[in-house]
């Protein structure tokens, strides 16, 4: 049984042309191919290597090695919150932690990537160290996704589940116009918003406040419970489910004027 699936892209840009499935022990090659070097995911640029690089299904991941001899790979999860990792050139059998992952490629034109999926990944069964004598663990950041101060947090995460390379975040006002069509925020107020950050900072998340002079800016708490949540998982894409629909069309984020 397959264990990795990797998305062949179409040379045209469209539709990926094919889907291969990749056995544990199998290896597949990616890169621009030669009459000698036949790859099984042809990647038909001039920027990239002949034979640019290899996948290695492993049980339920999978290893990348970097065959090129100056550039760098990244390999980053979609889904996460601007999480990657970086492939040194003539890096070998690198391990991926991402169920679901996308190789990129550099090039002077933009990169160009690929999809690998991992869907087969183990995990410990619910309970199964119930049973082991002391006192409860406690949670490292306990929070309660049904709270008010918990939506405040995915609206203020949103533009970084949406694309991990965005910089600013929402304002406590853009918050309130985000949040207003929940039942539970028509009377929200960006004094309010204010407080449930520094409630999130203070007491649920325990941001660490920047030495004096390391960071003076106004922003620095919403930066770092952003960093917080999105570095543990504590607000993750489906999270965006508990906020309001978004307009039609909007598909990436927009600050609200």
């Amino acid at each position: 049984m397959e264990t990795v699936l990797v998305q062949v892209p179409s040379p045209d840009g469209g539709p990926p042309s094919q889907v291969l499935g990749v056995r544990p022990g199998e290896r597949v090659r990616f890169g621009r191919g030669a009459p000698r070097c036949a790859v099984d995911i042809e990647l038909p640029h001039e920027g990239v290597s002949r034979l640019a690089g290899e996948i290695t299904a492993v049980e339920d991941y999978w290893l990348i090695s970097n065959l090129s001899a100056d550039k760098t790979y990244v390999v980053d999860n979609p889904e996460g919150g601007g999480e990657y990792v970086m492939i040194a050139p003539r890096r070998l059998a690198a391990p991926v932690p991402f169920e679901f992952a996308r190789v990129s490629l550099p090039l002077t034109e933009g990169p160009v990537s690929f999809l690998v999926f991992a869907p087969q990944q183990h995990y410990a069964e619910i309970g199964a160290t119930d049973e082991l004598e002391g006192e409860r663990t406690t949670a490292a950041f306990p929070l309660d996704e049904t709270a008010k101060y918990f939506l405040i947090l995915v609206a203020l995460c949103e533009p970084r589940l949406l694309d991990s390379s965005t910089v600013a975040l929402p304002s406590a006002g853009e918050i309130v116009e985000r949040l207003r069509d929940h039942e539970q925020f028509r009377e929200l107020t960006r004094a309010a918003v204010n407080y449930h950050i520094d409630y999130l900072a203070t007491t649920k998340l325990r941001v660490k406040e920047p030495r004096p002079g390391a960071d003076e800016r106004l922003e620095w708490k919403r930066e770092a419970l952003v960093a917080i949540a999105l570095r543990y998982g504590l607000v993750r894409t489906e999270h965006r489910l508990l906020l309001p629909p978004r307009p039609f069309g909007a598909e990436s984020w927009q600050a609200v004027p």
